[in-house]
C-alpha cells in the first residue's frame, strides 16, 4: 500500500479506526479483529519494553520493535515517534528514513516541545513535518493545543484553542501533512467547528463518554485512535488476573 492508499483511509464517512497496539503479538490480535490499519502508542509501545514515555525509549529499540510489528502483519503500520527524537532536522530525517525503511507508512509527529509543556512555533514545526513528509511518510500532526490542559486537569474544549489549532492546521497542511491529531478535544459542538475549517483529515482519540465512532464521524471526524487505553486495559487485565491466582 502506497502513502496516498494510506491517505484515502481517512473520510468522515467512514472514519479510520486505529486500537492502538504495543508489539508484534497485540498488532496481529487487532489485526485478526478486521483493522484496517495498525497503529502504535508511544506510551504503550514504551511500556511494553519497560521504559517511561517522552522518548524514553531508546530510538534503536523503536525501529526494532517496529520491524517485528511490520514483519508480523500485512497492513499499512503507522508509527507514533513523539517529536521524532531529533531536535535537528538532519538527524530528523535521518530517523524517518530509518522508520519508513522498518515498514512503517506513516507517523505522528507532536508539536510540543518534548519534556516541557511548551509547543513550538509554527514555522519550526512545518519545518520538521515537511522533513518527514519529503522522507516519504504519512505526517498525522499531532497539536498539543488540547492536550496540555487536559492532561492539567482543565478543560481543553474552549473555542479560543479550536481557533488555534485551525490556524496551526492550515500551516501544517501546506508543510506536507497528511492529517490533524487533536488527542484531548471532545466536545461534539467544537469537533465539527474545527473539522469544517481545517482542509485536512482530523484525527479524534477516543475518551470516555464520547460517542459512537459512526457519530464522529457524522461531525466530520477522519480517524479515530484509541492512544494508550488498549494498553492500560489489558495491563489491568492482566494485574487482576495474576493477582487472582497469586491470592488463590
Amino acid at each position: 500500500m502506497t502513502r496516498d492508499d494510506f491517505a484515502a483511509h481517512h473520510r468522515a464517512a467512514e472514519p479510520l479506526v486505529l486500537f492502538n497496539i504495543w508489539d508484534a503479538g497485540s498488532a496481529r490480535a487487532v489485526a485478526e479483529a478486521g483493522a484496517k490499519a495498525i497503529a502504535t502508542g508511544s506510551l504503550s509501545l514504551a511500556g511494553a519494553q519497560g521504559f517511561d514515555d517522552g522518548e524514553q525509549m531508546p530510538f534503536d529499540a523503536l525501529l526494532t520493535t517496529v520491524r517485528q510489528i511490520a514483519g508480523a502483519i500485512d497492513l499499512p503500520l503507522t508509527v507514533d515517534i513523539e517529536t521524532g527524537y531529533a531536535s535537528d532536522l538532519e538527524g530528523l530525517v535521518q530517523n524517518a528514513v530509518q522508520l519508513r525503511d522498518a515498514g512503517a507508512i506513516g507517523c505522528n509527529l507532536e508539536d510540543r516541545v518534548i519534556g516541557t509543556e511548551e509547543l513550538r512555533e509554527v514555522s519550526e514545526q512545518c519545518d520538521r513535518i515537511r522533513a518527514v513528509s519529503d522522507a516519504g511518510l504519512f505526517v498525522n500532526a499531532r497539536t498539543d493545543l488540547f492536550l496540555g490542559p487536559l492532561m492539567a486537569g482543565q478543560d481543553p474544549n474552549r473555542e479560543e484553542l479550536v481557533e488555534q489549532a485551525i490556524e496551526r492546521a492550515a500551516h501544517y497542511k501546506d508543510a506536507g501533512a497528511g492529517g490533524l491529531f487533536v488527542p484531548g478535544l471532545s466536545d461534539p459542538d467544537l469537533i465539527p467547528s474545527l473539522c469544517d475549517a481545517v482542509d485536512l483529515p482530523v484525527n479524534i482519540m477516543r475518551l470516555d463518554g464520547m460517542a459512537s465512532n459512526a457519530a464522529l464521524g457524522a461531525l466530520g471526524v477522519a480517524r479515530i485512535s484509541h492512544g494508550p487505553g488498549p494498553w492500560r486495559a489489558a495491563m489491568q487485565m492482566l494485574t487482576d488476573e495474576a493477582r487472582t491466582h497469586l491470592e488463590a
